[in-house]
């Protein structure tokens, strides 16, 4: 009989095994490590991520007592806030560097408490330093930007958003404050308007007050720059070019604005203290409502403790108190029942009239000379070729027909600088300011003039006789 074939039946070989079952695990194992790698990028960019959030777009670079300044991320701009309320009082933004990359948190002036210090790679070096303070409760940061290659424009442009700003440069459409005011960016210096309307005008000042209290002082042998963006901000820049130097200025913080002014006078690199002019507009249909009207305006700026500065009256109010001067006291007493000016109404102000040599023709003075031969000489005047008597040279002046000193006669100067200190003593006004001191009235009218006032003689000869009225004297002319 034949045998029934019997199959091995032999184990499956290890190695057979052992391979079967890692190929069956190796993409578990593939799949699980793909895992931990997206969890590890998550977790990453998750940490990132967290660290960019909570980290504050501000950060302290430069800290004192009374405030601070700090670096803003997004706009790449610096900070100056108060302490401790936390006030910000001035915004800089920053040009001529990648105001975008960040100061690190620790400066190379790191050191040094009192300074910060940092550089943009071949563009510029930005230094912050705390200076000695004009006051207790005044703080000062000296600013300096050092290019660090020729063709870098630094620029620095100061925020106008909540700040009103006093100060700079006069222009044609002056603004006040200079908020309103729109120039662009333009050598700051002074100029004539007459030959360039979108300049800058006679008047110029390295100095600027904020409403926050804060003041920005530009030191005097540093080119500048200076434009304005209405209600946007102003600009300092210095010009670019192998002659690149640094731009400094002085930042200081002080509890208000009067106080920052105040101490802003006791900085080396201050300009001269200059009192502000408060001009009077008030009524000035007699000398009554004259006087009144200044009362009330020393009360009110008393009032805003704005007490420091000066009344300045203009030609027209000077002429309507000089009548009121002449009149006699009988005469005076029954028509006005307001009681006599006495100038420590208004103190700590003091008081400015405005003087000019014109005088006209329907003023008690005028007529008076007329009847006078000597004072007749007082005016200028043309001499008839066939002898007689001399007729005075009317012009214009504000719009009114008048004569006009004579400048020439010893007499005429000496009458007329004797009615000055009168007036300035009777008034007792601390400055005089003589206007319409330029002009040839002869030219004007197509006559030739005499020799002694040729060109702008006039000018000359008034000026040299008005300075010996002394310091407290204010000449505006202009001359060619």
């Amino acid at each position: 009989s034949t045998m029934p074939l019997t199959r091995p039946t032999s184990h499956i070989p290890d190695a057979a095994w052992t391979s079967g079952f890692r190929e069956m695990t190796e993409p578990w194992k593939g799949a699980v490590g793909c895992l931990g790698v997206a969890v590890f990028f998550a977790m990453t960019i998750g940490i990132i991520s967290w660290q960019a959030l909570e980290q504050s777009p501000e950060e302290w670079v430069l800290r004192g007592h009374a405030g601070g300044m700090l670096w803003e991320r997004r706009r790449g701009a610096l900070l100056l806030r108060a302490l401790p309320a936390g006030r910000t009082v001035a915004v800089i933004a920053v040009g001529g560097v990648p105001a975008t990359e960040p100061p690190p948190p620790r400066d190379r002036c790191w050191h040094d408490g009192g300074q910060f210090c940092y550089a943009w790679e071949e563009d510029a070096e930005l230094r912050l330093s705390l200076e000695p303070p004009p006051a207790p409760a005044t703080e000062c940061y000296g600013v300096r930007w050092t290019p660090l290659r020729p063709d870098v424009m630094l620029k620095d442009c100061f925020s106008m958003a909540n700040v009103s700003w006093y100060g700079g440069a006069s222009i044609r459409a002056q603004r006040w404050p200079l908020n309103g005011a729109e120039s662009h960016a333009q050598p700051f210096v002074s100029g004539d308007f007459s030959e360039n309307p979108a300049g800058y005008g006679p008047v110029s000042e390295r100095y600027f007050l904020g409403s926050t209290g804060v003041t920005v002082t530009v030191v005097p042998d540093v080119p500048l720059f200076l434009s304005l963006e209405s209600n946007r901000h102003f600009c300092l820049e210095t010009p670019a070019g192998r002659a690149a130097v640094p731009l400094r200025y002085l930042l200081c913080i002080s509890p208000d604005v009067a106080a920052a002014h105040r101490h802003a006078q006791t900085l080396r690199l201050s300009p001269p203290r200059r009192s502000p002019i408060w001009r009077y507009y008030g009524p000035a249909g007699s000398a009554a409502k004259i006087k009144r009207g200044l009362r009330s305006l020393a009360k009110r700026l008393k009032r805003h403790h704005l007490q420091e500065g000066v009344l300045a009256l203009g030609e027209r109010c000077t002429a309507i108190l000089a009548a009121a001067d002449h009149v006699p006291s009988e005469r005076r007493k029954r028509h006005d029942s307001t009681r006599a000016w006495d100038p420590s109404l208004i103190k700590p102000l003091q008081l400015s009239i405005t003087l000019s040599p014109y005088t006209s023709i329907a003023s008690p003075l005028f007529l008076r000379s007329l009847r006078d031969s000597e004072a007749a000489s007082y005016w200028l005047s043309l001499q008839p070729r066939l002898g007689g008597c001399s007729v005075p040279l009317l012009t214009t002046w504000k719009g009114r027909l008048c004569a006009r000193l004579n400048v020439t006669s010893e007499a005429a100067l000496s009458w007329y600088l004797a009615r000055a200190r009168h007036l300035r003593q009777a008034l007792g006004a601390a400055y005089v300011v003589f206007e319409g001191a330029e002009g040839n009235a002869f030219l004007e009218q197509a006559i030739p003039p005499p020799a002694e006032l040729v060109g702008d003689r006039y000018t000359g000869a008034l000026a040299e006789a008005l300075a010996t009225l002394g310091n407290a004297t204010v000449i505006s002319a202009g001359a060619r």
